[in-house]
């Protein structure tokens, strides 16, 4: 099997490569950062393919699908993005723009793109990495929370379109709650509680992946936040999130 992986010169996606190295499969991995793609390249025993691209580009998403349209891929992992912390008024609109154009329209593209291949192949994985933000709505972090609203939603549409066409695709959402990443230092923000291992969560996503599992969620405590959530007023919900944001951007415990 072969592996293409968006976003993986650090944290999920970088363990995610591990992961799937461990178990034989070899790696397309792709990334700004060259020196951390051939550091990461030396230590696994698979074939790596090294992209490098910035895939806030559009035409590179193109590009990139394009290279590889011909080529045997089994599984894509859509992983690259990135937060901003802020309230709306006054984070960088420049900075934002480049977020949706990472975090919705790259994914969209890539999506679309391999899906058809996969389904003119008979068959493959699609893995969007998501967040338990796709769940909510998210106050000083409301474009980040917007964008994985939108590649989640998208993702539930396409699986209940594949369920009806008995599509031999197989269609997932990673949506971990905090994971110990770069995301904070990029975001400029920092999380409140301990996040999970990024090891543990690149795992556990590529196991039920391989399980045909829609959605999911990699620690406990998410699944009973997201559980309980849905029973709560959204102004409440707001409220809620605002606070723990809040902390985040100011690092206070």
């Amino acid at each position: 099997m072969v592996a293409l992986i968006t976003g993986a010169s650090s944290g999920i996606g970088r363990d995610m490569a591990r992961y799937l190295a461990s178990k034989n499969i070899d790696l397309i991995l792709v990334a700004r950062r060259k020196e951390r793609l051939e550091e990461l390249k030396k230590e696994l025993d698979v074939s790596v393919t090294i992209v490098i691209l910035d895939l806030l580009e559009e035409k590179n998403c193109y590009q990139l699908y394009e290279k590889f349209e011909k080529k045997k891929i089994d599984i894509l992992i859509n992983n690259a993005g990135f937060g901003l912390f802020g309230t709306f008024d006054k984070t960088d609109l420049e900075r934002e723009l480049e977020m949706i154009q990472l975090n919705v329209i790259a994914y969209h593209i890539l999506t679309k793109l391999f899906l058809q291949k996969f389904e003119r192949d008979g068959g493959g994985y699609i893995l969007n990495v998501c967040s338990s933000a796709g769940f909510l709505a998210g106050p000083r972090l409301s474009t980040y929370y917007a964008t994985k609203n939108y590649v989640l939603k998208l993702t539930m549409a396409i699986y209940e379109e594949l369920r009806h066409e008995k599509s031999p695709v197989v269609l997932s959402a990673l949506c971990p709650g905090p994971v110990n990443t770069e995301f904070n230092q990029v975001a400029q923000g920092k999380f409140k509680v301990d996040g999970a291992s990024s090891r543990y969560v690149a795992k556990y996503a590529i196991d039920k992946m391989f399980q045909k599992k829609l959605l999911i969620v990699p620690t406990f405590s998410m699944k009973i936040g997201l559980f309980f959530s849905r029973f709560l007023p959204w102004k409440l919900l707001l409220k809620i999130v605002y606070k723990i944001q809040y902390r985040k951007e100011r690092n206070e415990d």
